[in-house]
């Protein structure tokens, strides 16, 4: 799992890094490269919604295999290629391995961790903190070390490659048993539709404005930073910064969510945290930086908490899975409108005071669901899907 974890972003963040040079060697056009860089939130809202289809008529390791196959494929293809269209394509497959393996992962991690959920949960948020990081960081410098984007994009497949292997055993473990399971067992599934519920769409609604005042920093952090004084090269350490302090509290976060009654406390305080960032970066981003960039590292621990509590709230695999698809889907669907936002808020105004204050507005929405969902419940409980269940009796 943290082999898988560590795979993550990495297809993402490297291409982020090398995409002036990808523009170049492609003749990727402007629209292009925007439909390039939009491509992860859009991937990772509609190709994982289809993760719980796949898990009813497969084994979540076997699915596993596959996803990371994908991906291996997709980064090898698309560091060959020569054509543009081809590029988008197999950015697509390998984009389409990391939404599946995001959605399972709370499965998995219920599935062979069920009293140790926070830990297990915090291993593998944590270690794709560190592969993000990592390859923004590294990405560039490989491709200059061997002459072309190319090794820069494509170095990232053996480490997909590497994390197939632990599971092929289990794939084909869960073959063998699935083999010798009966009808009835195999059977006997009970269909969970989140998007009935109310904590379904809490946990979209907080999983999808976190990611959006995520995605939103990692977007226009480091020009904010600029705007106010500093250097391109110190701004992009800032926003380094983020990432680097947030793995620890990616790894605390999810043990956290484990081990107390109510998350009450800790959607309080993450909240906190964020707001505090967000008028100091309004105010005084120039004097205060280093204190407003570990304040948003810390903020950012809504993420790790977020995926600890799809597990938290759900009693069987089948609901497991639903919850994460449809709270991940749909989150990421309202991510994809953070960068947009902050882009035409700072278009317009010039300044950072209006795109500052529209992240503080989502930051108010995701306290008022995260409340929501600090609260002991569980999705097979709620009110549509047992009234349903009453039916089929």
């Amino acid at each position: 799992m943290v082999l898988v974890g560590a795979n993550l972003r990495v297809a993402v963040t490297s291409l982020g890094a090398l995409l002036d040079e990808v523009r170049t060697g492609l003749g990727l056009s402007g629209t292009m490269a925007g439909v390039v860089t939009t491509l992860p939130t859009v991937a990772f809202a509609g190709l994982g919604a289809i993760t719980p289809w796949l898990v009813r008529r497969a084994a979540p390791a076997r699915v596993l295999v596959v996803a990371m196959l994908a991906l291996t494929a997709g980064q090898v293809l698309r560091a060959a290629t020569g054509s543009a269209l081809v590029f988008v394509i197999t950015s697509v497959l390998a984009l389409a391995g990391i939404a599946v393996a995001n959605i399972l992962l709370p499965l998995l991690v219920k599935q062979y961790f069920p009293h140790r959920t926070g830990l297990a949960t915090g291993a593998y948020t944590m270690a794709m903190t560190v592969g993000t990081t990592v390859a923004a960081a590294a990405a560039v410098p490989i491709a200059y070390a061997f002459g072309s984007w190319r090794a820069g994009l494509g170095v990232w497949a053996g480490l997909a490659a590497v994390a197939v292997l632990p599971w092929v055993s289990l794939a084909r473990r869960a073959r063998t048993e699935a083999g010798r399971s009966s009808p009835t067992e195999t059977v006997t599934r009970t269909r969970v539709r989140p998007a009935r519920t109310r904590l379904g769409w809490a946990m979209a609604g907080y999983f999808g404005t976190q990611s959006l005042s995520g995605y939103a920093i990692m977007g226009w952090l480091a020009q904010l930073f600029r705007d106010s004084g500093y250097q391109p090269a110190t701004a992009g350490l800032l926003l380094a910064g983020v990432t680097a302090l947030g793995v620890p509290v990616a790894l605390v976060m999810p043990m956290l969510a484990g081990r107390l009654r109510t998350l009450r406390p800790l959607v309080l305080s993450l909240a906190a945290a964020s707001a505090l960032s967000y008028l100091g970066l309004a105010l005084a981003p120039y004097d205060g930086a280093l204190l407003w960039v570990a304040l948003l590292a810390l903020g950012q621990g809504a993420f790790p908490l977020v995926l600890a509590t799809i597990g938290l709230r759900a009693r069987t695999a089948e609901g497991t899975v639903a919850l994460s698809a449809f709270a991940q889907s749909t989150g990421y669907l309202i991510a994809a409108l953070g960068p947009l936002f902050v882009g035409v808020l700072y278009g317009a105004t010039g300044g950072w005071t209006v795109p500052v204050g529209f992240l503080l507005s989502a930051l108010a929405v995701q306290t008022c669901v995260g409340l929501v969902i600090a609260r002991p419940r569980y999705i097979e409980d709620e009110d549509g899907f047992v009234a349903g269940r009453h039916a089929g009796r």
